[in-house]
């Protein structure tokens, strides 16, 4: 069964207390069927994404990202990472080729110099901050350094004793490249970049953690976690790290750094080990977490100061390795589908998508004509549908074609039973979209039309009789429907949709 979401909006900033906070989007690729990046560019516009972060400077998607005003953070991959720490000129051909050539068309702000390099490639860790100083060398080279910061993304498990929060440091392993690095963010005015995933600490927890305070979820005074050197009350896991991460670099008498987390989010599905791994769970998670950037809470440390936060991802990755989980953190499958609804209702003036309407059933690429015809008979049949806008001299007639039918007929079931999940199948010929199929005069349910209003839209009584319907004849020769055809769709469909 497909689940449907619908995202978002994402307009908010930095973590500095006089900019604001931002929600962005993390874009993998390790998909099978990955997107053009002109279709990757055009679901980042419709759902108003205004901060993406890559996990390279694919020439191609700084090309189509041109122009858009999108924020864009470009990585050094790993594999790159030696050649430019041991090189100033390969760390300076890496940003005229990736950055200079684009900039400003493109809009690049920031630079990953590797990802998770401290704990997945530690043999690399020698040449890190030489890799980054190279990289920034050569941005003030080319009078861009003020525009685009440097960093490099680190695992929040290098935080160790995190709870309570303010006794937390980091692996003292670590600190012959922490120290150096903390001091050229500080004295560049660049942020630490952390990555957090509360699934993987409560998964590890073995019970300590309870799914509420991972989830964000609302807790009474007497459940919230309390750091019994501050006082300080704690209501989910995400601000505990955060502010681990904050007492970890006072620790190292670093004060001044923000925290920017560049991963985090919460897979819809897993295996038989990965219970907690739900679409429910996975909307929760990042509803909240967006909820909490808008509303700038800010954490128990900091008040006020929103964390700008990269969600972990844009797309579901199902050619990615590890367990199932690994491959189902997206907002969208491939083709732009929403995976789920996002319950963003309370952040009201913040999100310029009404995400209660936006949402559109069509029928499927490539479905059977016949299978088509079918679905179509039975949603303006038994489905109980208002089809006369179909009718000819109606707004919705032209095209006059089986598939443009169906999509208006079967966005308008889908709506008229709420949007729930099993409303967009008709027994597989339909799939859920992001993109508005409204055209011309012809407005479809929840679309907003040129005046930025909802289209027009009355839902018959599912108690009502054929005769909400009978505009829309099953034998008028306008809309070509057979009797055969007619017969067949309810054979079809009365199991399926009744």
């Amino acid at each position: 069964m497909a689940v449907h979401f619908l995202l978002l909006l994402f307009a908010v900033s930095l973590v500095v207390a006089d900019d604001e906070a931002f929600i962005g989007v993390n874009i993998g690729t390790d998909l099978s069927d990955m997107p053009h990046p002109t279709q990757v560019v055009a679901l980042l516009k419709a759902q108003q994404i205004r901060h993406v972060r890559l996990y390279d400077a694919d020439q191609a998607m700084l090309l189509a990202l041109a122009k858009t005003g999108i924020e864009v953070v470009v990585t050094v991959p790993n594999e790159e990472l030696l050649a430019i720490g041991q090189s100033n000129s390969t760390a300076a051909n890496w940003v005229s080729r990736n950055v200079v050539a684009h900039y400003p068309a493109t809009n690049i702000t920031a630079i990953c110099v590797g990802s998770d390099v401290l704990t997945s490639l530690p043999n690399a860790a020698k040449v890190l901050v030489s890799a980054i100083k190279y990289i920034h060398s050569a941005l003030v080279a080319s009078n861009l350094d003020r525009q685009v910061k440097v960093s490099t993304p680190l695992s929040s498990s290098i935080i160790l004793d995190s709870f309570p929060p303010s006794q937390a440091f980091f692996n003292r392993s670590l600190n012959p490249v922490l120290d150096p690095l903390l001091d050229f963010l500080q004295s560049t005015g660049s942020y630490l970049m952390l990555n957090i995933y509360p699934y993987y600490d409560y998964m590890r927890s073995n019970g300590v953690i309870p799914l509420d305070y991972a989830l964000f979820k609302t807790l009474p005074p007497n459940k919230e976690a309390v750091d019994s050197n501050t006082l300080l009350h704690y209501t989910n896991v995400f601000d505990a790290m955060v502010d681990a991460a904050y007492f970890a670099m006072a620790f190292l008498n670093y004060s001044n750094i923000p925290v920017v987390v560049t991963e985090s989010g919460w897979p819809s599905k897993g295996g038989s080990n990965e219970p907690d791994a739900t679409v429910d769970n996975a909307n929760t998670y990042n509803s909240n977490l967006i909820k909490h950037v808008f509303n700038k809470t800010g954490t128990p440390k900091h008040p006020g100061i929103a964390v700008s936060t990269y969600i972990y991802e844009l797309y579901n990755e199902d050619t990615k390795p590890g367990p199932i989980s690994e491959k189902n953190w997206g907002l969208f499958d491939s083709n732009g589908a929403p995976v789920y609804i996002l319950r963003l209702t309370e952040s009201g003036a913040l999100l310029a998508n009404d995400t209660s309407n936006q949402t559109f059933c069509i029928a499927k690429d490539g479905a059977d004509p016949k299978m088509l015809q079918a679905a179509l008979d039975w949603a303006c049949g038994p489905g109980k549908v208002e089809c006369s806008p179909l009718l000819q001299g109606q707004p919705c007639y032209e095209p006059d074609n089986v598939i443009a039918h169906a999509n208006y007929a079967f966005d308008t079931y889908y709506h008229k039973m709420g949007k729930t999940p099993d409303a967009c199948d008709f027994n597989g010929v339909a799939t859920i979209s992001t993109s508005d199929p409204s055209h011309g005069s012809c407005l479809f349910p929840g679309s907003l039309g040129k005046n930025g209003t909802l289209g027009n839209f009355t839902a018959p009584s599912m108690n009502s009789t054929n005769s909400d319907s009978s505009a829309y004849n099953l034998g008028n020769c306008d809309l070509r429907i057979r009797s055969l055809l007619m017969v067949t769709g309810f054979l079809i469909w009365g199991v399926v949709l009744l």
